[in-house]
């Protein structure tokens, strides 16, 4: 069978990435609000196909499936927060730590194997991405502490998606997010409601459409490959970040800019293709 994980976390990091852009142009609305309006998108697009499919859309294991679903609530909000609070660029570098918290937690959670020679490749692409920004000193201690939190929840919800693999279908694992995410974020909305104007209503559809799409190809992705493979093709997102906020909030790049996203691509290339070969040797000495 033909592995296309690459191809699927390269389309979902690409519209990832669109969806970060929309997000930040809806700054001005309440974060809960934000994460609400993707949501209800989301619960009626995916239960309309599961439906059409004739799918059972509580699927086979519910606690796994909820846990997913409350890890990828609380990652989602604290993505949001970030994405909203402090430049572009700082948030997406926080938020894409999360394929550390999932190569980590894999260990421990579905029994993955992470060659010792994986982890550099990871802290390559970290430095890489520290190297991209730097510290910037406008982030606050919590700012900090919501993005880590918010990449260690995607990390858990990750792994979930992992552990339902072959069990569940994409779609089911989708809807799970939606079904306990939009009463904990509504409850809030409703008290903290802000009615959003003109463009708003096109950045919130855009952002549910292109988080739908984005969710689905990770899911594919993360149930056909290694996690420690796929894991750190999203530090790619990174590089998606860039040339958008160069688009839309005039970023510039510089000689450093540059030498950051060569490391960040290093490390990532570097993951890929030493996976190919070990699992190459592996069969060999089957």
């Amino acid at each position: 069978m033909k592995d296309n994980s690459v191809k699927y976390m390269l389309l979902a990091g690409f519209f990832f990435a669109i969806m970060n852009v929309c997000v930040k142009f809806v700054s001005h609305l309440p974060t809960l609000e934000v994460v609400l309006f993707r949501s209800i998108f989301s619960f009626f697009a995916t239960y309309y196909y599961l439906r059409k499919n004739n799918i059972p859309p509580l699927g086979n294991n519910i606690p796994i499936l909820t846990l997913r679903g409350i890890a990828g609530c609380l990652g989602l909000i604290g993505s949001f927060y970030t994405l909203q609070h402090i430049p572009l660029a700082s948030a997406v570098t926080i938020n894409y730590l999360s394929p550390f918290f999932t190569a980590i937690l894999g260990i421990f959670i579905v029994g993955q194997k992470v060659r010792p020679i994986q982890f550099f490749y990871f802290a390559l692409s970290i430095f890489g991405v520290i190297l991209l920004k730097g510290f910037d000193f406008r982030i606050s201690t919590l700012d900090v502490i919501i993005g880590l939190a918010a990449a260690f929840f995607a990390g858990l919800a990750y792994n979930m998606i992992a552990r339902s693999k072959g069990s569940e279908h994409p779609l089911v694992v989708i809807f799970y997010f939606p079904l306990l995410t939009i009463p904990v974020v509504g409850i809030y909305s409703f008290f903290h409601w802000k009615t959003p104007i003109g463009m708003d209503w096109l950045f919130l559809l855009l952002i549910g459409i292109c988080t739908q799409l984005a969710q689905y190809y990770m899911t594919l992705s993360y149930q056909t490959a290694n996690l420690a493979k796929v894991a750190s093709l999203n530090y790619l997102g990174v590089i998606y970040a860039l040339g958008f906020g160069y688009l839309f909030f005039q970023e510039t790049f510089n000689l450093m800019s540059l030498l950051a996203i060569a490391i960040i691509l290093l490390g990532v290339i570097l993951n890929l293709f030493d996976t190919k070969i070990w699992d190459k040797i592996k069969r060999v000495k089957l």
